[in-house]
């Protein structure tokens, strides 16, 4: 299996390549459009800025790529939060296959810090959420999971509960730990940093 890994100017690129080297796959960190229509997945990772992260990708070429990618592909983190409509982060406009914006966590409280930093437990969609059973990424990304796994986030962007909602977690309010829509899966917490449950996460993409 071929993995493409997108290169841009966003940090923690090298431990999802290390964390899909655990698995067996040797991946390709790339900017090429070529490279990355071609491969059998394509994981789009990364802690940075949004408008920093999207000038970026105009300037290579690469944000009619990725919108128009037709295998799976993961988005990590701000890659989740780039995939979405528009981001409160720099004002900037994003690459629209998830229509919804990206907010900034407003404190409620004094003991609600920003960024989100740590470990939280995941709620995969249910009929509660007023998802559709038929979200391919239900039973596949977070197979074998168990009720509510921890994972790590980092994070001080979010985004809110939509239509394409795969997964809810809850820090200062609810909102999207996972996203879903065709081809195109999303985790704001990175699984590679999340011991055996993000280690389970990824297999379960490189299965899908």
């Amino acid at each position: 299996m071929q993995v493409a890994i997108v290169k841009y100017n966003a940090g923690n690129v090298y431990s999802v390549v290390n964390a899909v080297r655990r698995l067996g796959i040797e991946p390709v960190l790339t900017d090429e459009p070529q490279l990355l229509r071609q491969a059998d997945r394509v994981i789009f990772p990364g802690q940075g800025e949004a408008r920093s992260a999207m000038e970026y990708l105009h300037q290579h070429g690469l944000v009619d790529v990725i919108r128009s990618l037709k295998q799976p592909v993961l988005g990590i983190c701000i890659g989740q939060q780039l995939l979405c409509r528009h981001s409160e982060e720099g004002d900037v406009d994003c690459i629209g296959v998830f229509d919804v914006d990206v907010k900034r966590f407003q404190p409620q409280r004094h003991e609600d810090k920003v960024p989100c930093m740590g470990w939280n437990s995941i709620q995969v969609s249910s009929d509660k959420l007023q998802v559709s059973s038929d979200k391919l990424g239900e039973e596949s990304l977070f197979a074998g999971l168990g009720e509510n796994p921890y994972v790590y986030f980092v994070h001080s962007y979010y985004v809110p509960l939509c239509n394409d909602t795969a997964a809810v977690t809850d820090y200062i309010l609810p909102y999207s730990a996972a996203l879903h829509k065709d081809n195109f899966y999303t985790c704001q917490f990175h699984p590679e940093k999340s011991g055996s449950v993000g280690e389970r996460i990824l297999h379960n993409f490189f299965e899908i």
